[in-house]
């Protein structure tokens, strides 16, 4: 069973191969982890984990019952490698940190860069983080409070304090032989930053082309004063923006009086990037931070907000519908043909409402284009609603043999439509100018409008028409 265990991830020379085309979980690994912790021993379980990439062993951790995870991570805490620790999500990460002592946590995160650190502990109850800082050392205590003092989504909580300057007056050979001789630098950089004796940022040097340049160079002749600097106050999400406006790989983090603190990279952002994303598609759907480990009750509480609130403006929508009771009863061919004149308007009113949403995200609509975009939004409703118009009055007409029904579906389109587009629109520029994320309220509220009005101009055309 043993050396059936230890069939994992391919490995050579101390080297693990990544030879999966697919992304996601290996299934086979999962299946033989679940057997080891069901009957093996913890040797066995350790066998079976140890050769295998921290990532994929994290996302594996997600798929086992709580009482697997619970011996695996009992396992785990021998030997911990930090970065497993750093790629759990935030629920088992917790779960880990529940079973190691605040020592072990200490000498977990001593290995990790200051902005690994802070990112496992700000997961942390405030007293936690309290006991684990008091095992690691004063200077990197420092660091790591550093980064916590700031907001959470910040550019400042989101820097690693690890990083690389030299002086405006120094060589290419003297700062070549600093990176070699120094020992309190980084494990991996790609830029040296040049400050100056207020250790204000002046400029930033690759390492390429430091190492392409003469000894005797001035550092200050080859630096480039071009570099884009982020203040620590600054959303993360903005950061994610610049790096992708300017082609980063890295960017300097300034305090107040422009003094480097830190600075940020590229894979910080790769990850800031996947969160908001993640974040804005859960917030459209109304479910918040939830996970598909998250239990029942947490689901539950999560979700009841926006239903509830989903509950008063279907509950709109039913007046509206009851307001015509009269006429549906003396056409029940109404009832039937209200769901398509709804789900038309509700689908169109999603369509603008994500593009809008995600213009606003990635900053690409502003005030000198929110006109053009609704605009724009109007004439789509417009040409949309007269196919649909068309292709729904002719489908009411051959169903009910009736054309003035299919005229007063084919008009309620036409209005429903035009309205769903200019709201999806309109109301997630309104919410951003009231400073409420728009990914967060928007959807019901565009949802409650193409509903009250899609019944409102069916079911009042039809009255008119037939009554």
């Amino acid at each position: 069973m043993k050396k059936e265990l230890q069939q994992q991830l391919p490995k050579q020379d101390g080297v693990h191969r990544i030879e999966s085309e697919e992304s996601g979980v290996d299934p086979d690994l999962v299946t033989r982890l679940v057997e080891a912790l069901e009957n093996a021993t913890e040797a066995d379980v350790r066998a079976c984990v140890e050769d295998v990439h921290h990532a994929d062993l994290a996302d594996s951790v997600a798929l086992l019952s709580a009482s697997q995870r619970r011996r695996l991570l009992r396992i785990l805490r021998v030997d911990l490698d930090p970065d497993l620790l750093l790629e759990l999500d935030e629920a088992f990460r917790r779960e880990l940190a529940d079973v190691l002592s605040p020592k072990e946590m200490a000498t977990a995160i001593s290995e990790m860069e200051s902005d690994e650190a802070v990112q496992v502990l700000e997961d942390l109850e405030k007293e936690e983080v309290f006991d684990v800082l008091r095992e690691v050392s004063a200077e990197e205590r420092q660091d790591i409070e550093q980064g916590l003092q700031f907001p959470e989504d910040s550019a400042g909580r989101r820097m690693q304090t690890e990083v690389v300057t030299v002086g405006t007056d120094w060589s290419v050979g003297q700062t070549i032989d600093f990176l070699r001789d120094e020992e309190d630098l980084p494990d991996e950089f790609l830029d040296v930053f040049v400050v100056d004796e207020a250790h204000r940022p002046v400029g930033v040097i690759s390492l390429s082309r430091i190492l392409r340049s003469p000894r005797e160079t001035p550092m200050r002749d080859i630096v480039d004063e071009t570099q884009v600097i982020v203040p620590a106050e600054m959303e993360q999400e903005e950061v994610a923006l610049q790096f992708e406006k300017y082609d980063l790989t890295s960017a300097g983090v300034v305090d107040k009086e422009g003094k480097l603190l830190g600075m940020i990279t590229v894979d910080d952002v790769m990850e800031v990037a996947r969160e908001e994303f993640e974040e804005d598609v859960l917030l459209l759907g109304g479910v918040g931070e939830e996970t598909v480990s998250d239990t029942v009750w947490f689901a539950a509480r999560n979700r009841f907000t926006w239903l509830f609130v989903n509950l008063f403006t279907a509950a709109l929508a039913s007046l509206v519908i009851g307001l015509f009771d009269a006429t549906i009863k003396e056409m029940v061919a109404l009832a039937v043909l209200m769901p398509i004149v709804a789900s038309m308007g509700g689908n169109a009113g999603t369509q603008s409402l994500t593009i809008t949403v995600r213009a606003l995200a990635t900053k690409e609509l502003t005030a000198f284009n929110a006109l053009r975009s609704i605009r724009k939004e109007l004439i789509v409703g417009v040409v949309n609603g007269m196919l649909f118009a068309i292709l729904s009055g002719a489908l009411t007409y051959f169903w009910f043999d009736n054309l003035m029904l299919g005229a007063v579906i084919g008009a309620a389109m036409i209005v429903n439509m035009v309205v769903a587009g200019v709201a999806g629109a309109l109301l997630p520029l309104c919410f951003d100018r009231l400073g409420i994320d728009p990914a967060v309220a928007s959807g019901v509220f565009v949802t409650t409008v193409t509903d009250v009005v899609g019944f409102l101009a069916f079911l009042g055309m039809a009255s008119i028409v037939f009554l």
